[in-house]
């Protein structure tokens, strides 16, 4: 079983940055993939990010490509989402979650594909 919790979600201007820190409890296998997901009010949580355990290999929803980072630090078990040039539009409670998938696998940009998620943490951009 994994457990995750989310931190560094707060209030920030339109242009800044943030950096939100996704620490995990139990094993991140080498073939897992681990997602950034995100909700806003009255809204589907959708897709934003994903990185993959063994390469490190990423992939992004295009509203954020260009703006928003997922690293990874292996030894602390840690997944990073490194978001900078924030819009009112990033305001959302933001997840990360785990696909346990065995690879060679695509990242999936599917709810449904991910079997772990932490509890969130709120992100909001004033204008």
């Amino acid at each position: 079983q994994v457990q995750l919790v989310e931190s560094g979600g707060g209030l920030v201007q339109a242009g800044g940055s943030l950096r939100l820190s996704c620490a995990a409890s139990g094993t991140i296998y080498a073939s897992d993939a681990v997602g950034w997901f995100r909700q806003a009010p009255g809204k589907e949580r959708e897709f934003v990010g994903a990185i993959t355990w063994r390469n490190g290999r990423t992939d992004y929803t295009d509203s954020v490509k260009g703006r928003f980072t997922v690293s990874r630090d292996a030894a602390m078990n840690t997944v990073y989402l490194r978001m900078s040039s924030l819009k009112p539009e990033d305001t959302a409670v933001y997840y990360c979650a785990v696909d346990t998938r065995s690879r060679p696998a695509p990242i999936t940009r599917r709810i449904d594909d991910y079997d772990y998620w932490g509890q969130g943490t709120q992100v909001t951009v004033s204008s």
